[in-house]
């Protein structure tokens, strides 16, 4: 062994660089393995952060050739230049992916580069040197999963990873997927010029919403020219030279047809990312959709080894990643580390945004929970009116008896950040009473939480 350590964690995603980092900060010596380039995994470097770069570039062009007049701005001549576009996305992401080799530094995190395998319990081997660890965090992520039948190509058939790196705006865009990564990049291009059709296998967009929120979300992006085909499977995709033609077929069954695309995003969702780790010669169990198997406190059936993030059971976000990194370096170093997972905000990050935490009604009546439902429209706030930004609302579950808040689903302006107060209510065991005497700034988008609070019990005052 040329050197030892505390903890290895394999990943340096926001679960593994956030695990390492907090282990670092209670005394633990700590290495990190990372076979990309730079760090950050998936999220900083061809996810979250990209995306939400070219999001917002994309909506300041929308702004400017659509909504700015409205405001009494009128600009002339208003044109994309992509590769500016591009380029600031890459320059954003070099300055987060820097950010946290920073932080390793500062924090004495050792940088193990390379792919890691683990040949045995305590040992982590990269790049041909074999380190020992007294514990191995596995932290390695998520891949996009394939479609039978449609082969990724990164140029015309593209994942993720090539929908953010399109040289040119595409005539017509695909997405196969109604969930947040196909929704988002499909805002994006759909703003830049693109026409974008969305292909879902069922009945509704992103289903794992609330569905009066979701029902909602197809609306308003209807109205800004994104089609669905609902519904419907994708079977084959031709490729050549003017494009892709795709066969779809109902989802229940029937007759095929064709679609015609320049560019194809398979966005069908992504699966966890464990191979070529070992994990099955050790004898590490997995579950049936290749993910680790953990208990209560992250530990796996390999005394020493410890699984988080996409890798391990629950909702793939970046953010519940972070939050299990710090539970499992906290628990190492004998605390009491936890993570609440009825209390994890999802947002899809499109404009308007839309985000979602706890229960959804659909969840409440299938456990035949008795609640109350308070609904606020933002077309009643006048900060909304003033942005001009009214389409949406604030929806709050609450506890029948106790007035405890159960969930909340947003659709509308800043529905991302809006949804933080609930969390952190939620996190306190607060009512949605506690909310609604909460004072509230006025004018600001945070009086439609308040306004919803307040209509849980009935007595919302401007609507």
């Amino acid at each position: 062994m040329s050197e030892s350590f505390d903890l290895i964690v394999i990943g340096a995603g926001p679960g593994g660089y956030v695990c390492a980092i907090r282990a670092a900060q209670l005394g633990i010596k700590v290495a990190c393995v990372e076979k990309r380039a730079t760090l950050g995994g998936t999220c900083l470097n061809v996810g979250c952060i990209p995306s939400k770069a070219l999001l917002h570039s994309s909506e300041h062009y929308e702004e400017t050739k659509h909504k700015l007049a409205d405001h009494g701005v009128l600009v002339e001549g208003v044109k994309i230049d992509l590769a500016r576009m591009l380029a600031r996305k890459g320059e954003v992401v070099s300055a987060n992916v820097k950010g946290v080799e920073f932080l390793f530094k500062k924090n004495k995190v050792t940088w193990l580069k390379g792919e890691a395998t683990i040949p045995a319990p305590g040992q982590v081997a990269v790049e041909g040197t074999t380190y020992a660890a007294k514990n191995i965090v596995i932290a390695t992520g998520s891949e996009s999963i394939p479609l039978p039948g449609v082969e990724v190509d990164e140029k015309q058939i593209v994942t993720s990873t090539g929908g953010l790196e399109l040289e040119k705006v595409p005539g017509h865009l695909v997405v196969i997927g109604g969930g947040y990564i196909g929704l988002e990049l499909g805002s994006v291009w759909r703003r830049l010029g693109a026409e974008v059709t969305v292909v879902e296998f069922l009945d509704r967009l992103v289903p794992t919403m609330d569905t009066e929120v979701g029902k909602q979300f197809e609306r308003v992006l209807g109205k800004q020219g994104i089609k669905t085909k609902l519904k419907t499977k994708v079977t084959g995709a031709k490729k050549g030279k003017d494009g892709v033609t795709l066969t779809l077929e109902p989802a229940a069954g029937g007759a095929a047809e064709t679609l015609k695309a320049d560019v194809v995003l398979v966005a069908i969702g992504r699966r966890a990312y464990t191979a070529g780790l070992g994990l099955k010669e050790i004898g590490v169990a997995l579950d049936d959709r290749g993910r680790v198997v953990t208990d209560g406190h992250y530990a796996t059936n390999i005394p020493g080894l410890y699984a988080i993030g996409d890798a391990i059971v629950g909702p793939m976000l970046a953010h519940k990643a972070e939050e299990e990194g710090v539970a499992v370096a906290e628990i190492l170093a004998g605390q009491h580390g936890h993570v609440n997972y009825n209390a994890i905000p999802g947002v899809v990050y499109t404009w308007p945004e839309v985000a979602s935490i706890g229960e959804t009604e659909e969840q409440l009546k299938a456990r035949g929970a008795s609640y109350n439902v308070g609904k606020f429209p933002f077309t009643a706030n006048a900060r909304a009116r003033a942005m001009g930004d009214t389409d949406g609302f604030v929806k709050i579950l609450a506890d029948k008896t106790t007035d405890r808040v159960l969930g909340a689903h947003i659709i509308g302006a800043d529905a991302g950040t809006l949804i933080a107060e609930i969390a952190i209510a939620m996190e306190f065991g607060a009512s949605a009473e506690d909310v609604a005497r909460t004072c509230h700034a006025h004018p600001s988008l945070n009086e439609s939480v308040k306004e919803a609070a307040l209509a849980v019990a009935g007595r919302a005052l401007h609507i």
